[in-house]
């Protein structure tokens, strides 16, 4: 028998040996090659229809009143499902019946809590923030008091730098800005031009412009309060904050502290700790990310 047909027997029976083989014992090559040309014949898709969907049960509404919210809105979702796929008029009448329940329960808990505010005032953002107009004036004015005299009060321990390009056409809108800040609280301000001090750039690692930035005199700590244009009563705020972080008169979870809110409604800490941060050591300049060397 000749060489050249001891091979093709040889392949014939290779072939017939991974056709009979089970699926399970047909693995692809080391290579990852799959496909019928490695002897991998691709699994079967499935033609088995999906379960009918169970129709869900609907307690009595005095038992339904006794469940959590969390799982009323489970039964509310199934029922809705269930409606959607068998269509019936009374399948869909039964979701919105829990709808309906669902409804009158976020409108008790509503009414509740109205009471709950009027008996405990502390707890009512109202006592702390009044939605009356000439009110609402009122408390800005003394907002915009207690921040600007704070302020002032520290003109000799910090200044405002802005970083700025020449080629920067916000620049010159900020610019005003920081010249008007320093008018009302008669801070130094301070502007570098980034084209001509390129160094500055990484030494404070700012490369957007304008940048400004709160700095402590005589101290590496630094902060900075505005990114591109910000407006005057944004940049006063977010000033007044960061020295007071800076000072360490407030920990970082009461940045969004206002003038005039410690210990107040829309204090953090105001009611005692609220994280394992604050209930366990003091903020330091460290934990704020803020440090470095003054201009």
């Amino acid at each position: 028998m000749s060489g050249a047909l001891l091979q093709s027997l040889a392949a014939a029976a290779v072939l017939s040996s991974a056709a009979q083989a089970s699926p399970d014992s047909r693995t692809a090559p080391p290579d990852g090659r799959q496909g019928y040309w490695w002897y991998q014949a691709p699994e079967p898709e499935s033609t088995a229809d999906e379960e009918p969907l169970p129709k869900p049960r609907i307690p009595p509404m005095a038992e339904l009143a006794s469940w959590t919210p969390p799982r009323i809105r489970k039964l509310i979702e199934d029922q809705r499902d269930y409606a959607a796929t068998v269509l019936t008029v009374e399948a869909v009448a039964d979701f919105w019946r829990l709808e309906d329940f669902a409804r009158r329960k976020a409108r008790a808990f509503a009414g509740l809590t109205q009471i709950a505010m009027l008996q405990h005032p502390e707890l009512n953002a109202k006592s702390a923030n009044p939605m009356v107009g000439d009110a609402r004036a009122q408390l800005a004015a003394q907002k915009d008091s207690i921040r600007n005299a704070y302020l002032r009060a520290k003109s000799n321990e910090f200044a405002l730098v802005m970083f700025s390009r020449v080629s920067c056409g916000y620049c010159r809108v900020q610019w005003p800005i920081i010249q008007r800040f320093q008018d009302e609280t008669g801070w130094q301000v301070t502007r570098i031009d980034l084209d001509e001090r390129p160094e500055a750039g990484s030494r404070f690692g700012v490369e957007v412009t304008p940048t400004t930035m709160v700095i402590r005199r005589s101290s590496r700590q630094r902060m900075i309060v505005a990114t591109g244009v910000e407006a005057y009563p944004t940049l006063a705020q977010m000033t007044y904050q960061a020295v007071r972080l800076l000072r360490g008169d407030i920990r970082p979870e009461q940045f969004m502290t206002g003038p005039g809110e410690d210990a107040g409604f829309f204090d953090a800490l105001g009611n005692g700790p609220v994280g394992a941060s604050s209930a366990g050591r003091d903020a330091t300049i460290s934990e704020t990310g803020m440090g470095g060397d003054a201009p």
